[in-house]
């Protein structure tokens, strides 16, 4: 395609619609557990089974984070995004319609996929059409748009928009669908990938060759660490809250909150590495991490907790941004959206593994308490291991 042919927009205009996909994904991504109980009641699903419909679209992110990267390198950001948001607003509206717990599973599991690929096309996309001085707000400003996103489901499920479990996915299937013309007639294809030439054939030597080996190797371990604590929160502190004492409503608000923190958290982050404070960032998501884990467990007050749950989602959501928003800047225009997806993958294995270890913590005893302690060492791997990039980075 000849630059001559396409069609002209602002980056003002390429990030807003990459945060209005965040968005719909962001409301994707909570949805289910929004929607649990009655989605339980509807096919008579025990907590087991339930725990499978929550893995199906976790498993289906890691696959499609992979894929999409690559797919987006090889034939064009837009092609590929437009191909994944269709693919997730589709199996969002066939979930609403599943008939059975089998058909549920799909539609889950390929709703996953769909959302994998978006993701790491987003971040690309939002890093290359702004300006180097704004590139990490950038980024920040498309991510901040997954916890808003998580913030709609949340008041969904507190103020019971509808009776019918299924209203959430009607939104979550049919938004895509429409944005998805937006994005043919108003997204322009990236113009590094336009310039950029024949891709590359062996991306695996572009990831980790070339002295950037080690580089990659950080960042997956800071995703993979980040997300683990991340999804450990987003799982387990509304049970985790309730068992402590605190009311169902009061719980649904703290998540609210959390999701509230981390749009804030990835404003802040973003907007800090841009003006050459990234270590500072680092070091305030990570020690704020700490803090947060600490008076969650320990906490009495419940405006304390409010406090806490929105410090959680800052500082957790915000080390993720931090992360997203190196990740373009380690890998060339030609793998870009490949080294994106192979962290976002990474970062998946993270938030599958982060439920699941809660899960045998407390089965074993640990207690709140002794669960966000057990997770602490994954913040300080974590922190050292984004500080690291950062130095290699300059």
């Amino acid at each position: 395609m000849h630059a001559a042919n396409v069609p002209t927009a602002s980056p003002l205009r390429t990030i807003l619609l990459c945060f209005i996909v965040a968005i719909l994904e962001g409301l994707d991504l909570q949805a289910v557990g929004v929607v649990a109980p009655a989605m339980a009641a509807t096919f008579q699903l025990d907590s087991a089974a339930l725990g499978w419909v929550f893995s199906a679209g976790l498993i289906g992110l890691l696959p499609g984070a992979v894929f999409g990267g690559w797919l987006a390198d090889r034939f064009g950001r837009k092609k590929v995004l437009i191909g994944a948001v269709i693919l997730f607003g589709l199996f969002s509206l066939l979930t609403a319609y599943s008939a059975s717990y089998e058909q549920l599973l799909a539609a889950r599991l390929f709703t996953g996929l769909g959302m994998g690929a978006a993701l790491p096309i987003l971040i690309a996309l939002s890093s290359e059409v702004a300006s180097v001085g704004l590139r990490n707000m950038a980024v920040s400003l498309t991510y901040c748009g997954v916890p808003l996103g998580g913030a709609i489901a949340a008041l969904i499920g507190l103020f019971s928009v509808s009776g019918d479990w299924r209203f959430v996915f009607y939104v979550g299937g049919v938004a895509p669908l429409l944005i998805a013309v937006l994005l043919m007639l108003w997204l322009p294809d990236s113009r590094a990938y336009r310039d950029q030439g024949l891709p590359l054939r062996d991306t695996s030597q572009a990831l980790m060759g070339q002295g950037r080996g080690f580089s990659t190797l950080l960042l997956w371990c800071s995703c993979f660490c980040t997300l683990t604590i991340l999804y450990m929160l987003l799982n387990w502190l509304p049970t985790l809250l309730i068992e402590r004492g605190v009311s169902h409503l009061d719980s649904s608000v703290i998540q609210v909150l959390f999701n509230i923190g981390g749009v804030l958290g990835t404003l802040l982050a973003g907007r800090l590495m841009d003006k050459g404070r990234a270590l500072m960032a680092v070091v305030l998501a990570y020690l704020g991490m700490f803090a947060a884990l600490a008076a969650l467990g320990m906490v009495e007050q419940l405006q304390g907790l409010y406090m806490a749950g929105m410090l959680a989602g800052a500082c957790a959501v915000g080390g993720q941004l931090i992360l997203y928003a190196l990740a373009p800047r380690i890998y060339p225009a030609k793998v870009r959206a490949t080294g994106v997806g192979a962290a976002v993958a990474v970062g998946r294995l993270g938030s599958m593994s982060g439920p699941m270890l809660a899960g045998k913590l407390l089965a074993a005893g640990a207690g709140m308490s002794g669960l966000l302690l057990a997770v602490s060492p994954l913040v300080a791997i974590a922190a050292l291991s984004a500080a690291t990039l950062l130095g290699r980075d300059k």
